[in-house]
């Protein structure tokens, strides 16, 4: 493969990487800034913006949001939700049906920090009458946002009379708050803005009819849409909220993709060659557990080497193949952009902070943890 990423600079390299271990992640607080600030500029006020934080899962990146503005955010998990609560937000949409265990938890939650609007998504009439229940036991009123399949079919309900229904059911159950619908359509990746956009107009005007005859019956209807792929499409839209995740740090699978999209990568993984075993051979510490694999190769984009070709990838090591090798020794430090990001942090305990190319610290992943302390 071409190496996709044209550095002009070397930005991303640290002085101080012999006290660095590898693999390891390397957070740039500069650049998360640089893209907070283009969130705000694309959504056009800072009222409209609630980031995921399944990205970076870090309070300090939560914390730089803030600084912003920034007050409204999104999850997945209960971790991620206690962790942003924590930081003093004042509304988290825990984007994630609650079933199981995590009824109580998510109930739990809600009593620990009873100044912070925690809602949550459903599109199940049990998990509605469930919520009700719990709410109505503990005393905690609750925002539910009928979670809507707009065409990923991952989850939620489609446009339609079960939709309504479903919304009308959490509108009149005791102790519940209908806050309005939440849409996510990752399954719109088109390269080109316009065809990309005609597909997600086009995905949404189900949404819109929705919403309309809604608003007939119940009133006003809040909206939270889109990812990161659909972000400038729904940024155009009036009324609609939107949670982005990626675009803080940023990564090389939607950075080569989405051209419309002036976000700085912010995040870099560092390794180190650990053996040079055959000719135009070099095996990196950079395996599966240090960086996201669910993707087909090749998974990251290393800086320094023209073209490469993953070989083999396991728990610990990345072997790849480069006329390039001779320019390189054992115990060399090289960097790379990972493909996705999100899973890759997911990896990592701890990031090491850069400023000025040097590591000053760390910063903790509280929230790759399951749990936290609910």
């Amino acid at each position: 493969m071409d190496n996709l990423e044209p550095v002009t600079d070397n930005w991303y390299e640290i002085d101080n990487a012999a006290e660095v271990s590898s693999p390891s992640l390397l957070i740039y607080p500069d650049r998360i800034e640089s893209n907070i600030r283009k969130l705000i500029e694309i959504a056009g006020n800072v009222e409209r913006l609630r980031p995921h934080v399944k990205s970076h899962k870090m309070a300090e990146v939560v914390k730089l949001q803030m600084k912003y503005g920034i007050t409204k955010f999104k999850s997945s998990t209960i971790a991620e939700t206690e962790m942003v609560a924590r930081c003093g937000a004042s509304d988290i949409i825990f984007a994630m049906q609650p079933v199981g265990p995590n009824i109580e938890r998510f109930f739990r939650l809600k009593k620990e920090f009873p100044g912070v609007n925690i809602s949550c998504i459903a599109d199940s009439e049990e998990i509605i009458i469930k919520l009700s229940e719990m709410a109505r036991k503990t005393g905690l009123e609750t925002g539910v946002w009928l979670d809507i399949n707009s065409g990923m079919n991952r989850s939620g309900v489609a446009p339609g009379e079960k939709a309504v229904r479903l919304y009308d059911r959490i509108f009149d159950s005791p102790m519940l708050v209908a806050e309005g619908l939440h849409v996510y359509d990752g399954q719109i990746h088109d390269k080109d803005f316009d065809i990309r956009k005609k597909v997600c107009d086009e995905s949404f005007s189900q949404v819109e009819y929705l919403t309309d005859e809604l608003q007939r019956d119940v009133g006003p209807v809040k909206i939270v849409a889109g990812g990161t792929p659909t972000f400038t499409v729904h940024a155009m839209r009036k009324g609609v909220d939107l949670s982005p995740g990626t675009p803080l740090l940023w990564d090389w699978g939607y950075g080569s993709s989405f051209a419309d999209m002036p976000f700085l990568n912010a995040a870099v993984l560092l390794m180190r060659i650990i053996s040079k075993p055959a000719k135009e051979t070099l095996c990196l510490d950079l395996g599966h557990k240090a960086i996201a694999a669910e993707m087909q190769p090749p998974r990251v984009n290393i800086f320094g080497i023209r073209r490469y070709k993953m070989s083999i990838h396991n728990e610990e090591h990345l072997v790849i193949n480069t006329r390039d090798a001779d320019n390189f020794r054992t115990g060399d430090v090289m960097y790379g952009i990972p493909w996705h990001i999100c899973p890759t942090v997911d990896r990592h305990d701890t990031a090491n902070v850069v400023v000025d190319h040097r590591v000053t610290g760390q910063w903790i992943i509280d929230a790759r943890r399951r749990k936290i302390t609910f």
